[in-house]
């Protein structure tokens, strides 16, 4: 099992121009089913792409292992300041 950063796309919405993107990430034995594991965590609407993904293997100089657990129950949302706000800010 490896860990994936997927950058997500996808339509904006009726009578919108564009694209919407998301960061998702996602534990697959391979790409293919990568690609469909973080496809099912879009939240937009419509139907998702792939734009871009990373096997995360290091981050900032630490090594990234998996260990099978529980749900994360607590999450934190931090803005361009380093300021932790809640999401509906």
């Amino acid at each position: 099992m490896e860990l994936y950063a997927v950058y997500l796309g996808g339509n904006q919405g009726k009578g919108r121009m564009g694209e919407d993107h998301e960061v998702v990430f996602v534990v697959a034995d391979d790409v293919a089913e990568m690609k469909r594991k973080a496809k099912a965590k879009w939240a937009g609407v419509g139907r998702p792409h792939v734009d871009a993904y990373e096997r995360l293997e290091h981050v900032d100089g630490y090594a990234i292992t998996l260990a099978q657990g529980g749900l994360v129950t607590e999450r934190q949302v931090v803005d361009d300041n380093d300021t932790p706000f809640d999401e509906g800010d």
